[in-house]
C-alpha cells in the first residue's frame, strides 16, 4: 500500500529529483522541496570539493614558470659554451715546442685585454658571457677616438718588436708544425720558376691599373676586382693569355727536363766541357771505364 502524502508524490521518478530541489524525507517515502539555504550550502560543499580535486588553472602563472625555466636553461647552456672555449684555449696541442716565443697581440687584443681586467676588478664574483662581452668590446672600439687607440697601437707595437726578437735567437723542434702546416724542405735557387697560369698572365697585367684606380683597396680586394674582370673578359682576351701560358709551361718543361738531367749527373763531373783538354781526360776516363 503506497503512503499518502498532502504534498505531490513523485515516488515513480525519484532519480529525476534527487539531489536537485528535492529532498528525500526518511519518515515518508516521499520527496519534499528542500530549504533554499540547505541548497546553497550543499551546492558550497559540492564547489569547495570540486576545487580541491581539480585546482584552478591559472595562465599567468604557467607562463612566468615556462619563462623561468628558458632564461635557466639558456644560462646554463652559454655557461657550457664558456667553459668549452675556456677548456679548448687550455687543451694542448700536439707537435707544440714550449720553447717558440708567443705570439704577437695586436692592438684590439690588447684593449679586449684591459676591458676584462677592468671588469674583474668591478665585478669579481660575476661571470662573464664571452659573446656578449666581445660584442660590447668591438662596438666600443668603433666608437673610440684615434686618440684612445693610441695606447693599443703602441703596445702592440712593443710586443710586435719583443716578437721579433725572440724569434730570431728561437730555433724550431725537429717535426714542428708552423700554422698547422709542415715546415717544407729549402727550394732549390737553380729550380726552374714555375709556370704561370693564363689567369695568373691577366692579372700582372691588370693589377696595377687596379691600383691606380682604387688606391685604397687592400688584397683581398684586388683579388676580387681581378676575378670580376676576368670573368667578364672577352673570349679574344683569354685566348691571348692562354697562349702566354701555354708558351710558359713549354718554357718550364724544357727547363725541368735539363735540371732533372743536371741532378742525376755525379758530383764533380761537369755539365759541359770547357776546353779541349777536358774532354780528352773524360774520353780516357771513359776507355778506363770501358776496361
Amino acid at each position: 500500500m503506497q503512503p499518502i502524502s498532502a504534498k505531490p508524490c513523485y515516488w515513480h521518478r525519484p532519480h529525476e529529483w534527487r539531489g536537485s530541489r528535492y529532498s528525500y524525507n526518511l519518515l515518508q517515502p516521499v520527496y519534499e522541496p528542500q530549504n533554499p539555504s540547505q541548497q546553497q550550502s550543499q551546492l558550497h560543499q559540492l564547489h569547495q570539493q570540486h576545487q580541491q580535486l581539480q585546482p584552478q588553472f591559472q595562465p599567468h602563472q604557467f607562463q612566468q614558470q615556462h619563462q623561468q625555466q628558458h632564461q635557466a636553461a639558456a644560462q646554463q647552456q652559454l655557461h657550457l659554451q664558456h667553459q668549452q672555449h675556456q677548456q679548448r684555449g687550455k687543451m694542448p696541442r700536439g707537435n707544440k715546442d714550449s720553447s717558440k716565443p708567443r705570439g704577437r697581440m695586436t692592438a684590439y687584443a690588447f684593449f679586449v685585454q684591459t676591458c676584462r681586467e677592468e671588469h674583474k676588478k668591478k665585478h669579481p664574483e660575476e661571470s662573464v658571457v664571452f659573446a656578449e662581452f666581445s660584442k660590447k668590446c668591438a662596438e666600443r672600439w668603433k666608437t673610440m677616438l684615434d686618440k684612445e687607440k693610441k695606447r693599443f697601437h703602441e703596445m702592440a707595437e712593443k710586443d710586435k718588436k719583443r716578437y721579433e726578437l725572440e724569434m730570431k735567437d728561437y730555433k724550431p723542434a725537429k717535426g714542428e708544425k708552423i700554422r698547422g702546416k709542415k715546415r717544407k724542405h729549402l727550394k732549390d735557387p737553380n729550380a726552374p720558376k714555375r709556370s704561370l697560369s693564363a689567369f695568373f698572365w691577366f692579372c700582372n697585367d691588370e693589377r696595377p691599373k687596379v691600383k691606380a684606380i682604387n688606391p685604397e683597396y687592400g688584397v683581398g680586394d684586388i683579388a676580387k676586382e681581378l676575378g670580376r674582370r676576368w670573368s667578364d673578359a672577352e673570349p679574344e682576351t683569354k685566348s691571348k693569355y692562354e697562349a702566354m701560358a701555354e708558351k710558359d709551361k713549354a718554357r718550364y718543361d724544357r727547363e725541368m727536363t735539363a735540371y732533372k738531367k743536371k741532378a742525376k749527373m755525379p758530383i764533380g763531373v761537369p755539365a759541359k766541357p770547357a776546353s779541349e783538354d777536358e774532354v780528352d781526360d773524360d774520353d780516357d776516363d771513359d776507355g778506363d771505364d770501358d776496361e
